[in-house]
């Protein structure tokens, strides 16, 4: 079993850059594809990007618009989604999570793919 605990969110202003974290523990997450979602509220968790076993592949979500970077550590267990160009639009539970499927990561973004999740972190962008 994987266990995931997101850090680095906050309260930040429009414009602003934060580096979320997720450190796992339990087995080495390069097994494993990873992804972050958010949840906004009164609203349905969402796709945000994903990240092969290797780190060679990434895959975003068009909102995303080139703003974001989804990088991992496989030596330390780490996987990181580097934030910058925040909106209040971004204002958001943002959870990683695993996956254990196959194939290219821009067929994964779908949260039945993937498999454990974090607590989330919260994420506030101010206008």
């Amino acid at each position: 079993q994987v266990q995931l605990v997101e850090s680095g969110g906050g309260l930040v202003q429009a414009g602003d850059s934060l580096r979320l974290s997720c450190a796992g523990s339990g087995r080495t997450l390069s097994s494993y594809v990873m992804g972050w979602f958010r949840q906004a509220p009164g609203k349905e968790r969402e796709f945000v990007a994903d990240i092969s076993r290797s780190g060679a592949s990434t895959y975003f979500a068009d909102f995303v618009k080139g703003r974001f970077t989804i990088s991992r550590d496989n030596v330390k267990n780490m996987v990181y989604l580097q934030m910058n160009s925040l909106e209040p639009e971004d204002t958001a539970v943002y959870y990683c999570a695993t996956s254990s499927q196959y194939g290219a990561v821009s067929s994964l973004s779908g949260m039945n793919k993937f498999d454990y999740w974090g607590q989330g972190t919260q994420v506030t962008v101010s206008s």
